[in-house]
Protein backbone atom coordinates (compact mmCIF):
# COMPACT_ATOMS: atom_id res chain seq x y z
CA UNK A 1 0.00 0.00 0.00
CA UNK A 2 2.91 2.13 1.05
CA UNK A 3 4.35 2.36 -2.67
CA UNK A 4 1.00 3.03 -4.10
CA UNK A 5 0.34 6.23 -2.33
CA UNK A 6 4.14 7.16 -2.89
CA UNK A 7 3.17 7.10 -6.78
CA UNK A 8 0.47 9.86 -5.68
CA UNK A 9 0.95 13.12 -5.13
CA UNK A 10 -1.32 13.00 -2.35
CA UNK A 11 -3.53 16.04 -0.21
CA UNK A 12 -4.80 14.14 2.63
CA UNK A 13 -7.00 17.19 4.49
CA UNK A 14 -7.59 15.12 8.23
CA UNK A 15 -10.44 17.35 9.50
CA UNK A 16 -9.66 19.03 13.05
CA UNK A 17 -10.51 21.89 15.79
CA UNK A 18 -6.70 22.75 14.76
CA UNK A 19 -7.33 25.51 13.21
CA UNK A 20 -4.58 28.35 12.73
CA UNK A 21 -2.59 26.31 15.40
CA UNK A 22 0.58 24.83 14.49
CA UNK A 23 1.69 22.61 17.03
CA UNK A 24 2.34 21.58 20.80
CA UNK A 25 6.05 20.13 21.64
CA UNK A 26 6.13 18.30 24.42
CA UNK A 27 2.96 19.07 25.66
CA UNK A 28 4.02 22.58 25.80
CA UNK A 29 3.48 25.72 23.82
CA UNK A 30 6.78 26.58 21.51
CA UNK A 31 7.81 30.05 21.66
CA UNK A 32 5.58 33.27 21.96
CA UNK A 33 4.79 35.72 19.53
CA UNK A 34 7.53 38.36 18.82
CA UNK A 35 7.62 41.63 20.22
CA UNK A 36 7.40 43.37 16.96
CA UNK A 37 4.28 41.27 16.48
CA UNK A 38 2.40 42.77 19.42
CA UNK A 39 0.62 45.63 18.00
CA UNK A 40 -0.70 43.08 15.67
CA UNK A 41 -2.33 40.81 18.65
CA UNK A 42 -3.71 44.11 20.63
CA UNK A 43 -5.44 44.61 17.12
CA UNK A 44 -6.89 41.36 16.97
CA UNK A 45 -7.86 41.73 20.86
CA UNK A 46 -9.66 44.85 19.49
CA UNK A 47 -11.51 43.06 16.59
CA UNK A 48 -12.93 39.97 18.06
CA UNK A 49 -14.02 41.55 21.32
CA UNK A 50 -15.84 38.69 22.23
CA UNK A 51 -16.29 35.22 20.55
CA UNK A 52 -19.22 36.43 18.48
CA UNK A 53 -17.45 39.21 17.17
CA UNK A 54 -18.90 42.67 18.06
CA UNK A 55 -17.88 44.12 14.81
CA UNK A 56 -20.46 46.95 14.94
CA UNK A 57 -18.42 49.05 17.23
CA UNK A 58 -15.11 48.73 14.57
CA UNK A 59 -17.22 49.63 11.47
CA UNK A 60 -15.24 52.10 10.61
CA UNK A 61 -12.41 49.80 10.33
CA UNK A 62 -14.66 47.94 7.86
CA UNK A 63 -14.27 49.31 4.08
CA UNK A 64 -18.07 50.00 2.86
CA UNK A 65 -17.16 47.05 -0.26
CA UNK A 66 -16.26 43.48 1.02
CA UNK A 67 -12.74 42.78 -0.53
CA UNK A 68 -13.12 39.78 -2.79
CA UNK A 69 -10.02 37.94 -3.91
CA UNK A 70 -12.04 37.88 -7.67
CA UNK A 71 -11.51 42.00 -7.53
CA UNK A 72 -7.95 41.63 -8.88
CA UNK A 73 -8.97 39.57 -11.70
CA UNK A 74 -11.79 42.21 -12.63
CA UNK A 75 -9.48 45.04 -12.65
CA UNK A 76 -6.28 43.38 -14.13
CA UNK A 77 -8.96 42.99 -17.04
CA UNK A 78 -9.75 46.16 -17.18
CA UNK A 79 -6.42 47.23 -17.15
CA UNK A 80 -4.88 45.48 -20.10
CA UNK A 81 -7.77 42.60 -21.58
CA UNK A 82 -8.67 42.96 -25.02
CA UNK A 83 -10.75 39.94 -25.17
CA UNK A 84 -14.04 40.09 -23.43
CA UNK A 85 -14.42 39.33 -19.95
CA UNK A 86 -17.17 36.94 -18.19
CA UNK A 87 -17.85 36.19 -14.14
CA UNK A 88 -19.55 33.37 -13.35
CA UNK A 89 -20.38 31.62 -10.19
CA UNK A 90 -23.61 30.72 -8.49
CA UNK A 91 -26.33 33.09 -7.81
CA UNK A 92 -25.79 35.89 -5.14
CA UNK A 93 -22.44 36.03 -4.69
CA UNK A 94 -22.29 39.05 -5.44
CA UNK A 95 -21.24 39.25 -9.14
CA UNK A 96 -23.02 42.28 -10.16
CA UNK A 97 -21.83 44.68 -7.28
CA UNK A 98 -18.41 43.28 -7.98
CA UNK A 99 -17.95 44.28 -11.60
CA UNK A 100 -19.84 47.79 -11.12
CA UNK A 101 -18.31 48.64 -8.07
CA UNK A 102 -15.05 47.86 -9.99
CA UNK A 103 -15.94 50.00 -12.86
CA UNK A 104 -16.77 52.84 -10.81
CA UNK A 105 -14.11 52.62 -8.88
CA UNK A 106 -11.27 53.01 -11.94
CA UNK A 107 -13.82 55.75 -13.42
CA UNK A 108 -14.14 53.73 -16.32
CA UNK A 109 -17.58 55.32 -18.79
CA UNK A 110 -19.40 52.02 -18.85
CA UNK A 111 -23.50 50.56 -20.20
CA UNK A 112 -24.98 47.98 -18.05
CA UNK A 113 -27.46 46.26 -19.97
CA UNK A 114 -29.52 43.56 -17.90
CA UNK A 115 -31.58 40.97 -19.65
CA UNK A 116 -33.82 40.12 -16.94
CA UNK A 117 -34.83 43.41 -16.36
CA UNK A 118 -34.56 44.46 -20.30
CA UNK A 119 -36.05 41.28 -22.31
CA UNK A 120 -36.21 43.61 -25.33
CA UNK A 121 -32.45 42.69 -25.59
CA UNK A 122 -32.43 39.06 -26.48
CA UNK A 123 -34.67 40.44 -29.74
CA UNK A 124 -32.15 43.50 -30.20
CA UNK A 125 -29.15 40.78 -30.51
CA UNK A 126 -30.69 37.68 -32.11
CA UNK A 127 -32.46 40.15 -34.64
CA UNK A 128 -29.03 41.55 -35.63
CA UNK A 129 -27.54 40.30 -38.77
CA UNK A 130 -23.94 41.61 -37.69
CA UNK A 131 -21.86 43.37 -35.15
CA UNK A 132 -22.20 47.06 -36.84
CA UNK A 133 -26.00 46.72 -37.16
CA UNK A 134 -26.22 45.48 -33.50
CA UNK A 135 -23.84 48.46 -31.96
CA UNK A 136 -25.79 50.58 -33.94
CA UNK A 137 -29.09 48.84 -32.01
CA UNK A 138 -26.95 48.71 -28.66
CA UNK A 139 -26.53 52.55 -28.93
CA UNK A 140 -30.05 53.58 -29.26
CA UNK A 141 -31.31 51.37 -26.35
CA UNK A 142 -28.43 53.42 -24.22
CA UNK A 143 -29.52 57.27 -24.68
CA UNK A 144 -26.30 58.34 -24.88
CA UNK A 145 -22.73 58.42 -26.48
CA UNK A 146 -20.91 55.29 -26.58
CA UNK A 147 -17.28 56.56 -26.67
CA UNK A 148 -15.18 54.34 -28.98
CA UNK A 149 -12.04 52.73 -27.10
CA UNK A 150 -13.20 54.01 -24.14
CA UNK A 151 -16.61 52.54 -22.55
CA UNK A 152 -16.94 49.50 -21.24
CA UNK A 153 -20.57 47.58 -22.44
CA UNK A 154 -21.45 45.22 -18.81
CA UNK A 155 -24.05 43.03 -20.16
CA UNK A 156 -25.35 41.20 -16.93
CA UNK A 157 -27.48 38.13 -16.86
CA UNK A 158 -26.66 36.76 -19.99
CA UNK A 159 -27.98 33.60 -19.10
CA UNK A 160 -31.37 34.53 -20.84
CA UNK A 161 -29.78 34.40 -23.75
CA UNK A 162 -28.11 31.32 -24.97
CA UNK A 163 -26.47 32.74 -28.17
CA UNK A 164 -24.48 35.09 -26.47
CA UNK A 165 -21.26 33.29 -26.85
CA UNK A 166 -21.42 33.37 -30.64
CA UNK A 167 -22.29 37.62 -30.68
CA UNK A 168 -19.15 38.34 -28.28
CA UNK A 169 -17.33 36.50 -30.85
CA UNK A 170 -18.31 39.15 -33.22
CA UNK A 171 -18.09 42.01 -31.03
CA UNK A 172 -14.86 41.60 -30.15
CA UNK A 173 -13.77 41.14 -33.73
CA UNK A 174 -14.97 44.27 -34.46
CA UNK A 175 -13.19 46.06 -31.69
CA UNK A 176 -14.93 49.08 -31.00
CA UNK A 177 -15.67 48.19 -27.22
CA UNK A 178 -14.69 45.95 -24.76
CA UNK A 179 -17.54 43.96 -23.38
CA UNK A 180 -17.75 42.40 -19.72
CA UNK A 181 -20.28 39.83 -18.93
CA UNK A 182 -22.12 37.66 -15.84
CA UNK A 183 -24.91 35.77 -15.59
CA UNK A 184 -26.11 32.58 -12.97
CA UNK A 185 -26.94 29.28 -14.05
CA UNK A 186 -24.61 29.36 -16.62
CA UNK A 187 -23.34 26.05 -16.94
CA UNK A 188 -26.90 25.00 -17.15
CA UNK A 189 -27.75 27.41 -19.55
CA UNK A 190 -25.05 27.61 -21.99
CA UNK A 191 -23.75 24.33 -22.67
CA UNK A 192 -20.95 25.90 -25.48
CA UNK A 193 -19.46 27.89 -22.57
CA UNK A 194 -16.06 26.53 -22.25
CA UNK A 195 -15.68 25.81 -25.75
CA UNK A 196 -15.40 29.76 -26.84
CA UNK A 197 -12.43 30.61 -29.51
CA UNK A 198 -9.45 31.22 -27.25
CA UNK A 199 -8.48 34.96 -27.57
CA UNK A 200 -12.15 35.91 -27.51
CA UNK A 201 -12.84 35.25 -24.07
CA UNK A 202 -11.88 34.57 -20.49
CA UNK A 203 -13.89 33.06 -18.06
CA UNK A 204 -13.17 33.18 -14.28
CA UNK A 205 -15.61 31.42 -11.60
CA UNK A 206 -16.46 33.35 -8.42
CA UNK A 207 -17.44 31.86 -5.14
CA UNK A 208 -19.08 32.61 -1.86
CA UNK A 209 -16.42 34.55 0.24
CA UNK A 210 -14.00 32.29 1.66
CA UNK A 211 -12.39 32.02 5.38
CA UNK A 212 -9.94 34.47 4.37
CA UNK A 213 -11.71 36.55 2.70
CA UNK A 214 -14.48 36.65 5.88
CA UNK A 215 -12.11 37.13 8.58
CA UNK A 216 -11.17 40.50 6.33
CA UNK A 217 -14.91 41.46 6.12
CA UNK A 218 -15.13 41.40 9.70
CA UNK A 219 -12.49 43.50 10.90
CA UNK A 220 -8.85 41.28 11.39
CA UNK A 221 -6.26 43.17 9.97
CA UNK A 222 -4.16 42.10 6.59
CA UNK A 223 -0.96 42.32 8.96
CA UNK A 224 -2.29 39.61 11.28
CA UNK A 225 -3.41 37.77 7.96
CA UNK A 226 0.15 37.93 6.58
CA UNK A 227 1.45 36.63 9.99
CA UNK A 228 -0.86 33.83 10.18
CA UNK A 229 0.26 32.53 6.41
CA UNK A 230 3.73 33.34 7.35
CA UNK A 231 4.01 31.68 10.59
CA UNK A 232 2.20 28.62 8.63
CA UNK A 233 4.66 28.36 5.78
CA UNK A 234 7.48 28.37 8.07
CA UNK A 235 6.24 26.44 10.29
CA UNK A 236 6.24 28.53 13.19
CA UNK A 237 4.08 28.80 16.36
CA UNK A 238 1.31 30.97 16.66
CA UNK A 239 0.38 32.88 19.51
CA UNK A 240 -2.01 31.33 21.87
CA UNK A 241 -4.20 34.29 22.28
CA UNK A 242 -4.13 34.58 18.42
CA UNK A 243 -5.18 31.20 17.89
CA UNK A 244 -7.85 31.99 20.40
CA UNK A 245 -9.28 34.73 19.03
CA UNK A 246 -8.86 33.25 15.22
CA UNK A 247 -11.17 30.20 16.01
CA UNK A 248 -13.51 32.76 17.04
CA UNK A 249 -13.71 33.96 13.57
CA UNK A 250 -13.44 30.64 12.19
CA UNK A 251 -16.58 29.67 14.33
CA UNK A 252 -18.39 32.67 13.82
CA UNK A 253 -17.65 31.83 9.67
CA UNK A 254 -19.70 27.95 9.98
CA UNK A 255 -22.20 30.47 11.19
CA UNK A 256 -23.01 32.91 8.73
CA UNK A 257 -20.82 31.78 5.51
CA UNK A 258 -19.87 33.80 2.37
CA UNK A 259 -22.92 34.99 0.79
CA UNK A 260 -21.70 38.64 0.74
CA UNK A 261 -25.56 39.57 1.80
CA UNK A 262 -25.32 37.92 4.78
CA UNK A 263 -21.92 38.61 5.71
CA UNK A 264 -22.96 42.40 5.08
CA UNK A 265 -26.29 41.91 7.05
CA UNK A 266 -23.69 40.68 10.20
CA UNK A 267 -21.45 43.53 9.82
CA UNK A 268 -23.63 46.21 9.64
CA UNK A 269 -26.16 44.54 12.88
CA UNK A 270 -24.18 42.18 14.71
CA UNK A 271 -27.44 40.35 14.94
CA UNK A 272 -27.56 36.14 13.20
CA UNK A 273 -31.08 36.07 13.24
CA UNK A 274 -31.30 39.06 10.83
CA UNK A 275 -28.31 36.75 8.84
CA UNK A 276 -30.88 33.52 9.26
CA UNK A 277 -33.36 35.24 7.66
CA UNK A 278 -30.94 36.21 4.76
CA UNK A 279 -30.11 32.54 4.61
CA UNK A 280 -33.37 31.43 4.44
CA UNK A 281 -34.27 34.16 1.31
CA UNK A 282 -31.19 32.63 -0.57
CA UNK A 283 -32.38 29.24 -0.14
CA UNK A 284 -35.94 30.07 -1.35
CA UNK A 285 -34.61 31.66 -4.37
CA UNK A 286 -32.45 28.73 -5.42
CA UNK A 287 -35.48 26.44 -4.34
CA UNK A 288 -37.73 28.47 -6.81
CA UNK A 289 -35.07 28.17 -9.67
CA UNK A 290 -35.26 24.11 -8.84
CA UNK A 291 -39.03 24.08 -9.23
CA UNK A 292 -38.57 25.41 -12.96
CA UNK A 293 -36.13 23.22 -13.74
CA UNK A 294 -37.73 20.29 -12.21
CA UNK A 295 -41.20 20.79 -14.17
CA UNK A 296 -38.96 21.12 -17.49
CA UNK A 297 -36.56 18.48 -16.89
CA UNK A 298 -38.77 16.09 -14.70
CA UNK A 299 -35.88 16.54 -11.92
CA UNK A 300 -35.80 15.57 -8.30
CA UNK A 301 -33.69 18.89 -7.54
CA UNK A 302 -35.31 19.68 -4.39
CA UNK A 303 -35.65 16.32 -3.12
CA UNK A 304 -31.76 16.50 -2.99
CA UNK A 305 -31.25 19.53 -1.47
CA UNK A 306 -33.62 19.10 1.32
CA UNK A 307 -31.56 15.72 1.90
CA UNK A 308 -28.23 17.10 2.17
CA UNK A 309 -28.06 18.40 5.35
CA UNK A 310 -29.17 14.78 6.78
CA UNK A 311 -26.84 12.68 4.51
CA UNK A 312 -23.81 14.93 5.78
CA UNK A 313 -24.87 14.66 9.49
CA UNK A 314 -24.21 10.67 9.15
CA UNK A 315 -20.88 9.26 10.14
CA UNK A 316 -19.30 8.58 6.64
CA UNK A 317 -21.13 11.60 5.05
CA UNK A 318 -21.96 10.01 1.60
CA UNK A 319 -25.10 10.62 -0.57
CA UNK A 320 -27.52 7.52 0.10
CA UNK A 321 -29.62 7.41 -3.22
CA UNK A 322 -32.45 6.04 -0.70
CA UNK A 323 -32.77 9.38 1.09
CA UNK A 324 -34.66 10.59 -2.43
CA UNK A 325 -36.37 7.51 -3.59
CA UNK A 326 -36.37 3.40 -2.11
CA UNK A 327 -34.97 1.88 -4.72
CA UNK A 328 -33.68 4.72 -7.18
CA UNK A 329 -30.90 4.10 -9.62
CA UNK A 330 -27.94 6.12 -9.49
CA UNK A 331 -28.42 6.40 -13.44
CA UNK A 332 -31.72 7.66 -13.20
CA UNK A 333 -31.35 10.71 -10.92
CA UNK A 334 -27.36 11.47 -12.89
CA UNK A 335 -28.46 14.27 -14.74
CA UNK A 336 -29.89 15.96 -11.45
CA UNK A 337 -26.98 15.62 -9.20
CA UNK A 338 -24.88 17.11 -12.67
CA UNK A 339 -27.63 20.49 -12.76
CA UNK A 340 -27.00 21.17 -9.02
CA UNK A 341 -23.37 20.87 -9.61
CA UNK A 342 -23.21 23.10 -12.96
CA UNK A 343 -25.92 26.05 -11.11
CA UNK A 344 -22.74 26.25 -8.52
CA UNK A 345 -25.21 25.51 -5.54
CA UNK A 346 -23.50 22.31 -4.85
CA UNK A 347 -20.23 20.62 -4.10
CA UNK A 348 -20.06 16.87 -5.30
CA UNK A 349 -16.65 15.15 -3.69
CA UNK A 350 -16.10 11.57 -5.83
CA UNK A 351 -14.57 8.45 -4.45
CA UNK A 352 -11.86 6.79 -5.74
CA UNK A 353 -11.01 2.79 -5.29
CA UNK A 354 -7.32 3.42 -5.17
CA UNK A 355 -5.61 6.81 -4.22
CA UNK A 356 -3.15 6.56 -7.90
CA UNK A 357 -2.64 8.85 -10.86
CA UNK A 358 -4.69 9.83 -12.32
CA UNK A 359 -7.10 9.69 -9.51
CA UNK A 360 -10.02 10.32 -12.26
CA UNK A 361 -9.30 6.74 -13.76
CA UNK A 362 -10.30 5.18 -10.22
CA UNK A 363 -13.06 7.25 -10.13
CA UNK A 364 -16.75 5.92 -8.68
CA UNK A 365 -18.98 8.13 -9.98
CA UNK A 366 -22.21 6.90 -7.75
CA UNK A 367 -20.52 6.79 -4.81
CA UNK A 368 -19.81 11.08 -3.81
CA UNK A 369 -20.44 13.35 -0.98
CA UNK A 370 -22.59 16.15 -1.79
CA UNK A 371 -21.69 19.50 0.35
CA UNK A 372 -23.33 22.80 0.32
CA UNK A 373 -21.80 25.76 -1.98
CA UNK A 374 -21.25 27.95 1.54
CA UNK A 375 -21.37 26.59 4.81
CA UNK A 376 -23.61 29.05 6.33
CA UNK A 377 -26.43 27.67 4.19
CA UNK A 378 -25.51 23.91 5.30
CA UNK A 379 -26.16 25.87 9.09
CA UNK A 380 -29.07 27.60 8.44
CA UNK A 381 -30.62 24.40 7.46
CA UNK A 382 -30.20 22.93 11.69
CA UNK A 383 -31.97 24.32 14.92
CA UNK A 384 -30.80 27.42 16.80
CA UNK A 385 -29.35 25.23 19.30
CA UNK A 386 -26.89 23.61 16.95
CA UNK A 387 -25.43 27.17 16.23
CA UNK A 388 -25.69 28.16 19.89
CA UNK A 389 -23.35 24.81 20.30
CA UNK A 390 -21.44 25.88 17.51
CA UNK A 391 -20.30 29.09 18.90
CA UNK A 392 -19.46 27.47 22.30
CA UNK A 393 -17.52 25.16 21.06
CA UNK A 394 -19.62 22.39 21.95
CA UNK A 395 -17.87 18.61 20.99
CA UNK A 396 -20.52 17.07 22.24
CA UNK A 397 -22.55 17.78 18.41
CA UNK A 398 -20.82 16.35 15.24
CA UNK A 399 -18.77 19.05 13.52
CA UNK A 400 -17.45 17.22 11.12
CA UNK A 401 -20.33 18.17 8.50
CA UNK A 402 -19.07 21.72 8.88
CA UNK A 403 -15.71 21.62 8.63
CA UNK A 404 -15.03 19.55 5.69
CA UNK A 405 -17.65 21.67 3.73
CA UNK A 406 -15.21 24.19 4.39
CA UNK A 407 -12.62 22.37 3.53
CA UNK A 408 -14.50 21.47 0.51
CA UNK A 409 -14.85 25.30 -0.38
CA UNK A 410 -11.34 26.29 -0.13
CA UNK A 411 -10.11 23.36 -2.52
CA UNK A 412 -12.82 24.03 -5.14
CA UNK A 413 -11.96 27.99 -5.03
CA UNK A 414 -8.07 26.55 -5.68
CA UNK A 415 -9.20 24.77 -8.49
CA UNK A 416 -8.87 21.65 -7.14
CA UNK A 417 -10.77 18.33 -8.48
CA UNK A 418 -11.97 16.71 -5.28
CA UNK A 419 -12.19 13.01 -3.97
CA UNK A 420 -12.20 11.13 -0.62
CA UNK A 421 -11.30 7.57 -0.17
CA UNK A 422 -12.37 5.05 2.30
CA UNK A 423 -11.47 1.86 2.64
CA UNK A 424 -11.99 -0.35 6.23
CA UNK A 425 -8.22 -2.03 5.33
CA UNK A 426 -6.56 1.25 4.65
CA UNK A 427 -8.64 3.59 6.20
CA UNK A 428 -10.08 6.60 5.01
CA UNK A 429 -9.08 9.84 3.41
CA UNK A 430 -11.57 12.80 3.73
CA UNK A 431 -10.28 14.57 0.49
CA UNK A 432 -7.67 13.62 -1.93
CA UNK A 433 -6.48 16.18 -5.01
CA UNK A 434 -3.63 15.88 -7.06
Amino acid sequence: MGQKWNICKIVCVMIKVEVGKVAKKHGKWVGKIEKSHEKQVGKVAKLMHNRVGKVAQYRSEVKEMIERSAKSAVEEWLSNGTDAFLLTGARQIGKTYLIRQCLKENEYPYLELNFIEQPELIEIFSGAKNAKELLMRLSLVAGKTLEKGKTIIFLDEIQEFKDIVTRIKFLVEEGSFRYIMSGSLLGVELNDLRSAPVGYMRIYDMYPLGFKEFARAVGVGTDILELLENNFKNRIPVDDYVHTKMLDVFYLYLIIGGMPEAVDTYVKTNDLAKVAQVHEKIIRLYKKDFSKYEVRYKLKLREIYDAMPGQLDQKNKRFQLNSIEKGISYDRVANDFLWLKDAGVVIPVYNVSEPKLPLVINENRNLFKLFFSDVGLLTSCYSNQVKISILNKDRSINNGAFFENVVAQELLTKGHREYYFNSKKQGELDFVVE
